[in-house]
């Protein structure tokens, strides 16, 4: 059998049986048995909870009288005899004309929902067309796949995305009846050439938006009124689509996928879907020696001699693993990615087929090199078996992983959430999640992906060395006892409503209805502003678009076109880092990691969006060093409560990078700290802030020396404990913390939304302020750190240096805080 050799990992697999590793090993339950055993003793167990969740059987029901017969026949060939009774109810919904989200688990069958209504169509109406929307490439070509697989005559599905070659575009414009693509898509291509598009448009008679859920923050806004463009456009040529929306298991899903789509909508949440059971461990790794740094491991070339222990490479994943897990010096606790990797190890040695989700790209390529190698060590050819899986990669060879990884060839993946969307993954018997994906949604959403038809399933969160994932493995009420949140987003965000208006006025002139169906009164306020500052112009028929161009925006927030990473010696493009990163990832002297190699920056050229690197194997890793100041413009809310004030409201934000230091590898230490002259920054945007006078901070003990470190050290606890309320990252968000702030007066500490315009954690924040800063306050509390660690006060995105910081000070003043502060 000649080798098929697959791209990206690099090794030739020929399909054959490893030696030393049986393919039916232990189940998911044995293997969890095995992975407790690595500790010695029970107290040194890493398992913090064990949950199962028990089997469920399922509950079908009759295909539904209205649904067609080739249709219905179609589906019985691919095994689905009958549908589950929540399928039947969309559908049935969805046919009958009414705007629906099915919002249930993971691998609950959501496709046939809108699929069974939407072919149903096609087949009735030779004319009708179908829209499919995802957040995804990945899961609108597997949507395609799985549409193609009906074997429908007559239905044409085409994936119309970035990757998509210009001749199939005009070919899918004339032909396609069942088109998917992205938002991104839509906003930048289908809606400014709606004129193309007419024909299309008018026979419009579905609309799918698949993992609604995932469309939140700023992005979510923006993608709202893509849906109204969308809605406004599809009208104006005589459609009138119904919109199907499909969702993990999320909080309100009726409201939220109304704001979204700008209509009332009806949610159908009971899952009659059968479920295997689910084991779910949590896992903290455990405490480093603390005289003891960590040392960097040296993987040598093949044939080739170790150098020195003194020795460390960039090259080798070992030392990028701890360089990444760095605070400050040496790591409490063993990284989070280390333990991943060795999970992933020990799971493809058992023949265990495992799925490890990673938080981003660069670690992704870390975890899948250092589980690769190790096996290799253990069996060579075995790492052949484990690979990575990112944006960034070659639509060929992404498609050549899912193969891969459907089929069998590998056994394991370390992907980013990039898989964590419905992506058709049968057959995986266990997830590693390495670090809190943000949402309990992500969470069940990711574990959710393994389960072998309906087998029992392993997931396992492995906690990284920060205050959320340290509280979380510690309170595992917060994960299973909990309902899942409700998508956040704001479509009258001002930041957001006046590009997406000017948007709509450059592909067709926008009327008084219109305003009502971008929001009403925002929306009017909004449209005299434009046309105050030139934007618009108003004529007796509407509001026109003034410039000859389009107008440039971006859906995802990412500040401008994306920096492009060029290997300054052969020209060759090695990645992109959007524009809100790059002063960040790619300054000057910034070391840069890609697929496993390492690079430094030569040199950051915002005007034209590149940055020139060069191939180099430092024994140091870089930390870019900012300076912020907040401004308060307005405040929107506030809770006078005696000593202690809490605020909502506008603020200015302005940072800037000034300095970047140069640390040792393994040992952390600080080689020297280098100047840096990038341009200043400034954010509108929204915040929360609590002050808290100084008298009752010297009742509480915390002496004026003392309040700086008290202060940073809670708003750093504080933004890491705010992703348990609200729908967002760590990295959403950013805090400042001062002793006397010019505005209030007072010792102040802010967390702020990291987007223009705010993208609504902050407010949530502000409604919940009580429950968040409680369980900061215990997270501190808890730590069993003497003076402070990256689990309770450290922050990794920290500007400066996480100095000062006073643990004991911060649980004064949150103790301080939450006296006065009346219940949520």
């Amino acid at each position: 059998m000649a080798p098929t050799v697959l791209p990206v990992w690099g090794r030739p697999h020929t399909g054959a049986k490893v030696q030393g590793v049986t393919a039916t090993a232990s189940g998911p339950a044995e293997l969890l048995h095995r992975l407790r055993a690595r500790s010695s003793a029970a107290a040194q167990s890493p398992i913090t909870h064990i949950e199962r969740v028990p089997a469920r059987p399922g509950r079908r029901t009759g295909w539904p009288a209205w649904a067609d017969a080739t249709v219905r026949e179609a589906f019985v060939r691919q095994g689905i005899t009958a549908p589950w009774e929540h399928q039947a109810a969309a559908a049935t919904l969805a046919w009958q004309g009414t705007h629906v989200v099915l919002a249930t688990g993971t691998a609950s069958g959501k496709s046939l929902a809108y699929q069974l209504p939407a072919l149903t169509a096609l087949a009735a109406d030779p004319k009708a067309t179908v829209l499919y929307l995802a957040p995804t490439k990945a899961l609108a070509a597997d949507q395609s796949r799985s549409v193609a697989r009906l074997g429908l005559e007559g239905v044409r599905p085409a994936t119309l995305d970035g990757d998509t070659p210009r001749e199939e575009r005009e070919w899918i414009r004339q032909h396609a009846r069942f088109v998917l693509t992205n938002p991104d898509m839509l906003h930048h291509g289908l809606l400014p050439g709606h004129g193309r598009w007419g024909t299309f448009f008018r026979r419009l008679s579905y609309v799918v938006i698949d993992e609604c859920h995932a469309y939140r923050g700023v992005f979510g806004s923006h993608v709202a009124h893509v849906l109204r463009r969308l809605r406004r456009t599809a009208a104006r040529y005589g459609g009138s689509p119904t919109f199907v929306l499909a969702s993990a298991t999320s909080g309100e899903p009726a409201v939220s996928a109304a704001r979204l789509v700008g209509a009332p909508v009806t949610a159908v949440t009971e899952d009659a879907s059968p479920r295997g059971a689910v084991t779910f461990a949590l896992w903290e790794p455990p405490l480093l020696p603390p005289a003891e740094p960590v040392p960097p491991t040296f993987f040598p070339p093949a044939g080739g001699a170790a150098p020195p222990a003194s020795s460390a490479s960039l090259n080798s994943p070992a030392s990028v693993a701890d360089a990444f897990d760095q605070v400050d010096a040496t790591p409490v606790r063993r990284s989070a990615l280390r333990e991943t990797a060795d999970l992933l190890t020990d799971s493809v040695v058992a023949g265990i087929r495992t799925l490890a989700f990673i938080r981003s790209r660069r670690v992704a390529e870390v975890v899948a090199t250092l589980a690769r190698r190790s096996l290799d060590e253990a069996v060579p050819g075995l790492g052949s078996r484990v690979a990575a899986y990112r944006g960034g990669y070659l639509r060929e060879d992404r498609r050549a992983i899912e193969r891969a990884l459907l089929s069998g060839e590998l056994l394991g993946l370390a992907s980013t959430n990039a898989l964590e969307l419905g992506v058709d993954l049968a057959g995986l018997d266990a997830v590693l999640i390495c670090g809190w994906p943000g949402t309990r949604a992500s969470l069940w959403q990711q574990a959710g992906r393994a389960g072998r038809a309906g087998g029992e399933a392993l997931a396992v969160l492995i906690a990284r060395d920060d205050p959320l994932d340290t509280y979380l493995v510690h309170h595992p009420e917060a994960l299973f006892d909990r309902p899942v949140e409700a998508t956040v987003l704001d479509p009258a965000n001002p930041y957001v409503l006046g590009p997406q208006l000017c948007c709509a006025a450059s592909e067709a002139p926008l009327t008084e209805a219109d305003l009502e169906l971008f929001g009403g009164a925002p929306a009017r306020a909004t449209v005299q502003a434009l046309v105050d500052q030139g934007a618009l112009r108003k004529r007796p028929s509407g509001w026109y678009w003034t410039d000859r161009g389009r107008p440039d925006v971006d859906l995802r927030g990412t500040g401008g076109a994306p920096v492009s990473v060029v290997e300054a010696a052969t020209g060759r493009l090695l990645g992109t880092v959007d524009q809100g990163s790059s002063h960040v990832m790619l300054h000057q002297g910034a070391v840069y990691l890609h697929q496993g190699v390492t690079y430094v920056v030569d040199d950051l050229d915002l005007d034209d969006a590149i940055a020139l690197v060069h191939q180099e194997e430092p024994d140091w890793t870089t930390h870019a060093r900012d300076v912020t100041d907040v401004s308060v413009v307005r405040v929107r809310s506030y809770v006078d409560a005696g000593p202690v004030g809490l605020f909502l409201g506008d603020v200015d934000v302005t940072s800037q990078v000034v300095s970047y230091q140069r640390r040792r590898l393994g040992s952390g230490e600080v080689i020297d700290t280098r100047p840096l002259d990038l341009p200043l920054r400034e954010l509108r945007t929204v915040a929360v802030w609590f002050t808290v006078s100084p008298q009752a901070l010297a009742v509480a003990g915390v002496e004026p020396a003392d309040v700086p470190g008290a202060l940073h050290a809670a708003e750093h606890a504080g933004i890491g404990l705010l992703p348990l309320m609200a729908t967002c990252d760590r990295w959403d968000i950013g805090g400042l913390s001062t002793a006397n702030h010019p505005d209030t007066e007072a010792p102040t500490v802010f967390v702020y939304d990291g987007h223009p315009g705010g993208a609504g954690f902050a407010e949530r924040a502000y409604a919940t302020a009580t429950a968040w800063l409680r369980a900061t306050r215990e997270a501190i509390a808890s730590c069993g750190c003497e003076a402070g660690c990256p689990s309770c006060v450290q922050s990794p995105k920290c500007g400066n240096g996480n100095n000062p910081l006073d643990k004991r000070g911060a649980v004064r003043v949150l103790d301080t805080v939450l006296t006065a502060l009346p219940p949520d």
